[in-house]
């Protein structure tokens, strides 16, 4: 029997950034095109304690970003109006 070899096709991998818009249509492109494609997306920043190997969860990590950004930010002007506000909760 006689078997047809395939040729091996030389490949190159890009890193490229494509606008959320775009997205739809370079998917379909490249579905079109037989290209693999591969989305990465960045990691969510956390906060890691070394000493017990474990970082904050998503909740706690939002309000540290809300924070960042002034959002829900209670300001007083003294410890003591801080107590005063913690005690009437």
């Amino acid at each position: 029997m006689i078997g047809t070899a395939t040729p091996k096709v030389s490949l190159d991998t890009f890193t490229l950034t494509v606008p959320k818009a775009d997205v739809s249509l370079f998917k379909s492109i490249a579905k079109k095109m037989g290209w693999k494609i591969e989305r990465k997306r960045a990691a969510k920043p956390r906060l890691y304690d070394p000493e017990t190997g474990d970082s904050l969860n998503d909740a706690t990590m939002k309000v540290i970003e809300d924070a960042r950004k002034g959002k829900n930010v209670i300001e007083v002007g003294s410890m003591d109006d801080y107590l005063k506000l913690v005690k009437d909760l």
